[in-house]
């Protein structure tokens, strides 16, 4: 293992967040598993946390932090940089799901997972980017998804507000380069099973509106089951495999780490799309004086 790190996941009480805080913290990591309302809505979580930690000896702390309120965030970095003295890494990984035709999710329903999938993403490095910029040094991580470069249909709400996280992402880290801070965004396929995204899908308000698409009807409910469809023979399927690539990713040397890496059993091939578009980025920075934007200083 690299050297110990403090690190911050967001939404660590199920799915990837839980599996990649056990995984770091059992790779020897100081790991700060993030969920909202310790006492009530997360206790049994926590708790479940809590008791792994005791009984494997891992450095593993259940902290209190709702990415939906500023102050909630705010606070929870007051108090790893008082218990830990830093912040190495923040994760930001909750999210929430929505899944059904586009039309028949109200307004008020997008602007929900928007603010959830995406501006949780600014209110949380709000609160811990000030201490990575005073250190000098830094990883933002992301659990983004492959569906911002191949759309999805059914996934409207989601893939939009997985888009605007990934903006923002991309954006924070230019802004934040030259202060040594890495940003590095993960982007997973579908996995079905061990996250709660399908099962805890949000549907549309209005089905009624749904009902007048005859042409489309059924397809829809069958999309978890397509998507199982086209796992690539052979390929990991459980979600687990996602918290490993998470972990070999920031025991890598600091500087050296991909911008984007994507791990699918699908195996959409998001980084082609991606690749492309961060080599069109390079060609234009350049043109605009800033190319130095799209590196930190490494060690």
């Amino acid at each position: 293992m690299s050297e110990k790190k403090v690190i911050v996941i967001t939404g660590a009480g199920s799915g990837f967040g839980r599996l990649s805080a056990l995984e770091l913290a059992r790779a020897g990591h100081k790991v700060y598993a993030s969920m909202r309302d310790l006492a009530n809505h997360s206790k049994d979580k926590a708790d479940d946390l809590r008791a792994i930690a005791e009984k494997e000896g891992i450095d593993l702390h259940p902290l209190e932090l709702d990415v939906r309120f500023e102050p909630s965030c705010r606070s929870a970095a007051d108090y790893v940089l008082a218990a830990a003295g830093r912040i190495d890494v923040v994760i930001n990984n909750a999210a929430m799901m929505m899944a059904g035709l586009t039309e028949s999710f109200r307004p008020e329903q997008v602007a929900q997972i928007i603010d959830l999938n995406a501006i949780s993403w600014l209110r949380v490095n709000r609160a811990f980017l000030p201490a990575m910029r005073r250190q000098n040094k830094g990883l933002l991580l992301y659990i983004g998804s492959g569906i911002v470069q191949i759309p999805d249909p059914f996934t409207g709400p989601y893939a939009a507000s997985k888009a605007a996280g990934d903006v923002l992402a991309q954006i924070m880290g230019l802004e934040n380069s030259r202060y040594n801070i890495e940003t590095v965004i993960c982007m997973p396929g579908a996995y079905t099973s061990d996250t709660d995204h399908f099962k805890h899908a949000v549907p549309a308000a209005d089905p009624t509106v749904a009902d007048q698409y005859k042409k489309l009807a059924g397809l829809a409910h069958e999309l978890a089951s397509k998507l199982d469809s086209t796992n690539v023979p052979g390929a990991r399927t459980d979600a687990q495999e996602v918290a490993e690539r998470v972990r070999e990713v920031i025991d890598m040397p600091h500087g050296t780490r991909p911008y984007r890496f994507e791990v699918d059993p699908q195996q959409r091939q998001a980084m082609v799309v991606a690749d492309k578009a961060h080599e069109m980025r390079k060609l234009f920075f350049d043109r605009l004086g800033v190319s130095d934007l799209l590196t930190v200083p490494g060690e």
